[in-house]
């Protein structure tokens, strides 16, 4: 079992590593760079370009947004509390309470996961944002090495 142990962290790195280099922008060799040259030029732009804007393309892949929906809980007990103090000023606050909690269940509920989209959605245009940012600088680098940028 040890022995598998690093071949599949080996594994791991590799598929990372193609998922974060797949954002990248395609470099063309315009003025006839061997690969071993354009190997070497891809290398010290993605150090250069993470050095000058300080964001690391593979961390931010690492820290993209999970969807996870949050579990309402707080909701119920303010429309509790809303239907207690409602059913008090009619005169019946045990049933006004239960009648609240269901309601402020429901919608606060929706309310919950309305908020996490949100969350999930400008989490993700954070995201995209610092990924353009990083590939504009990787750009400029291999474009001043004689590549074309696609």
């Amino acid at each position: 079992m040890r022995r598998f142990m690093p071949l599949a962290a080996a594994f791991a790195a590799l598929l990372f590593s193609a998922a974060a280099t797949a954002q990248k922008p395609i470099a063309y060799p315009a003025k006839g760079q061997s690969p071993q040259q354009q190997n070497k030029d891809d290398g010290e732009c993605y150090v250069w370009a993470k050095q000058t804007t300080g964001i690391d393309p593979a961390a931010v892949a690492m820290n993209a947004p999970s969807q996870q929906q949050s579990q309402p809980g707080g909701e119920r007990l303010t429309g509790a509390l809303r239907g207690a103090a409602f059913g008090a000023i009619v005169g019946d606050s045990g049933d006004a309470a239960g009648k609240g909690a269901l309601v402020g269940g429901l919608l606060g509920g929706r309310q919950a996961r309305a908020n996490q989209s949100s969350r999930n959605q400008q989490s993700q245009a954070q995201q995209q944002q610092l990924i353009s940012t990083f590939n504009r600088a990787y750009g400029a680098c291999m474009e001043g090495r004689g590549y074309t940028i696609m």
